[in-house]
Order: structure tokens, then sequence, then C-alpha cells
């Protein structure tokens, strides 16, 4: 009796495309890690020749200089891996914050754009147009100048209650470090796992009965009167370190520097325009009848946007918009203009000291570098739980 099993194919022979494409590969990676060794062994040679010092040992050293802004206290005694941290932490508190608040400022552009009141539809086109159209570098220049020449002095600071603004900056109060703090931190863990728990019941209730539920509100509320909680079990302190008028400036309390006000708002104003075409766009590519179905089934304008159109476009918004996040995290460089202290201004008087070229630019290629695969890696991740599951 014969078998009509076909013979199994040599995945090892040279016929096979998938052993050719593997072999390929090898190749390509070994020629481009040998370029990659000539490079950097060429680049130390004639830095030897030269007499010019390398290495990374110098980051051990006494930095020597202090940094104006920093969310901890540096000293200039000490060494060049915590001026280089501090940069990264201010490189960070930019992008994350921007990345925050041009997201909520470009989906409400971008919704606006579909708004039946045509002077919203206006104002959200004018913005778009303006913003997108004027290079970012400009942007940054145009609100350092604002803020630093525009604004009155700390002695005629425009005072809003307890918040102060003047050209050297936003001036405000800031709760006094104790107990209640900590205990409020606390309860936000256990506000974390019921705001994710009702919001995992509120989807399985819609889905089963089609009643919409609060996704957003009511989550934030649970979070709130979880810290809330905290806060009384520490003893409910309400002590606050708030700011007042000095002689030449304002002291205590918080505060955020003109350079960190005119970077946030350059990158944040920037990148929200481009944001609201990835939102205008995601929306316009839902079919014209997922909304005309809304409108039948009773929803009203906004549970239309809300509950059809934005949960089927956010499909077609993911990918754009993470481009959108690393190009703000890799614009954030440009706050060396305006005398920022990020990794960049960090590693530029770094390199002026020590000489370190290659080594300086490298550490901030790697920063880059880790932000970035961070960000793809954790948008990919929610492109792949956004995206339609097939059965």
């Amino acid at each position: 009796m014969t078998s009509n099993t076909p013979p199994k194919k040599n995945n090892w022979s040279w016929r096979s495309q998938a052993f050719r494409g593997l072999i390929y590969q090898v190749i390509a990676i070994a020629a481009i890690a040998g370029v990659v060794w000539f490079l950097a062994h060429n680049t130390l040679v004639n830095m030897r020749v030269r007499g010019i010092q390398s290495g990374f040992d110098f980051l051990n050293q006494a930095a020597g200089f202090d940094i104006g802004e920093s969310l901890y206290p540096f000293d200039s005694a000490e060494p060049y891996w915590q001026a280089f941290l501090v940069g990264v932490t201010n490189t960070l508190r930019v992008a994350v914050l921007g990345i925050i608040l041009a997201t909520v400022l470009g989906t409400l552009l971008g919704v606006g754009r579909f708004s039946r009141n045509a002077l919203v539809r206006g104002i959200c086109l004018s913005y778009v147009e303006f913003f997108r159209n004027i290079p970012v570098l400009l942007q940054l220049l145009m609100w350092y100048v604002i803020l630093t020449e525009v604004l009155p002095t700390s002695a005629d600071a425009w005072v809003a209650g307890p918040f102060f603004l003047s050209k050297g900056g936003l001036n405000f109060p800031i709760p006094v470090w104790g107990t209640g703090q900590l205990w409020a931190a606390y309860g936000l863990l256990p506000g974390l796992l019921l705001a994710w728990a009702y919001r995992r019941w509120a989807i399985r209730q819609f889905e089963a009965t089609g009643k919409p539920r609060s996704m957003v509100l009511l989550p934030l509320a649970v979070l709130l009167v979880a810290s809330l909680a905290g806060w009384a079990l520490g003893g409910a302190p309400t002590e606050f370190n708030r700011p007042v008028k000095g002689d030449f400036s304002i002291e205590n309390g918080g505060a955020l520097t003109p350079e960190f006000l005119a970077v946030l708002m350059g990158l944040t104003l920037y990148t929200a325009s481009f944001i609201a075409e990835v939102v205008r766009g995601g929306i316009a590519s839902v079919a014209r009848g997922q909304g005309e179905a809304a409108s039948a089934l009773g929803l009203n304008r906004n549970q239309e946007m809300r509950l059809v159109m934005l949960p089927q476009a956010l499909r077609v918004i993911i990918p754009p918009l993470t481009n959108q996040y690393l190009n703000l995290t890799k614009n954030s460089s440009l706050a060396v203009a305006i005398g920022y202290p990020d990794v960049v201004s960090i590693a530029n008087t770094a390199l002026n000291q020590t000489g370190r070229a290659v080594e300086c630019i490298s550490i901030v290629m790697l920063v880059y570098l880790i932000t970035s695969l961070g960000t793809s890696l954790l948008m990919n991740w929610y492109n792949s739980r956004a995206a339609i599951k097939e059965r």
C-alpha cells in the first residue's frame, strides 16, 4: 500500500526559501556589525594618535557646574552621571506632560472639526493651519520671548489667588510633605484597582444591555475618593507652602521656570495641531452609515461620537498618533535653544568641559533611542488591544 503523503522537504537545503532568507539576514547583520566595528575602531585609533582621551570614566568625575532647574537637588560637586540623570528627568518631564496635553487638546480640536457649529469648525481649522505651518523652533522662541519680555517683573506679577505669573515663571502653592500626603499616595493603589474593576464591569454591562455608563468621570471619582480616604487616615493635613512676594523675586512655594513653560507650550500647541488632523482623518474614515445608525438608535451627538465613531476611528488613529508622540519627544531636544537644561544641554556642557564628544553624543543618542523604543512598544501594545479581534 503506497502513501500519498508528499515527501518532507529539507528545511536546511539551499532550495528552501526560508533557509536562503535566514542566510541573507545573517550576512546582512554581519556586514552591518563589521561596518560599525570598523568605524568605532578607526575612530578610537585616530583619537589615540591625536592624544584625545576617550572612554566613559569621566562620568564619575565632579561635574563642576550647576543646573538651573531640577526635580531634585543637584550640586556642582556631584558627578557627571548625576548631571546627565537630571537632564534625562527634565527631558522626560517635558515629553510626558507634552504628550498628555497635546493628546487632550488635539482630540478636542479633531472632534471640533465635525461640530455642527460653523464658528467652532472655523476656530479649530484656523488653529490647525496656523500652528502646524510655523516651525516648532520659532514657536519655542516666540513663547520664550513672550514669557521673558512681555510679562511683568516679579514686583508687578499677575496674581490669581495663590498663583503668581511673571518673568520669573509661574509660582504656585505646594503641600508640605508629610504622613497625610504619603497615605494619599498609598490610597491611589486600591483606587486604581477599583477603577479598573469598574471599567471592566461597565464594558460588560454595555455589551450585554447597550446602556452606556461613565467610563472616565466615575473612575476618576473613585481615584479621588480613594486618595482622599488615605489623606484622611494620615491626619488630613492642610498646611501649604505658599509663594509670597520677596524683595527681588517670588519666594517659597513651587515654581515653573519660563524656559520650561516655553518648551511645554510650544511642543504642546505644535503637536496638538498634527494630532487634530490625525483624529479628524480617523473619524472621517468611519463609514457615514455608522453615524446614521447611531442617530436611528436615539443616541445624541455626544453619545454618537463617544460610543460609535471614536472607538472605530481609534484603530486608524493609533499608528500615526505614535509618530506624533515620537516627534514630540525628539523635538524636545530643541529646548537647548532657549536654555532649558535637558539632556542635550547637559551633554553640550559636559562635552565642552571634558572634550569627550563621541561619548556625550552617544549618551544623548542612547537616551532618545530608549525613550522612542519605549513609546513605540507601549503604543504597539495599546494598538494590539484596540485592533479588531477575529473570531
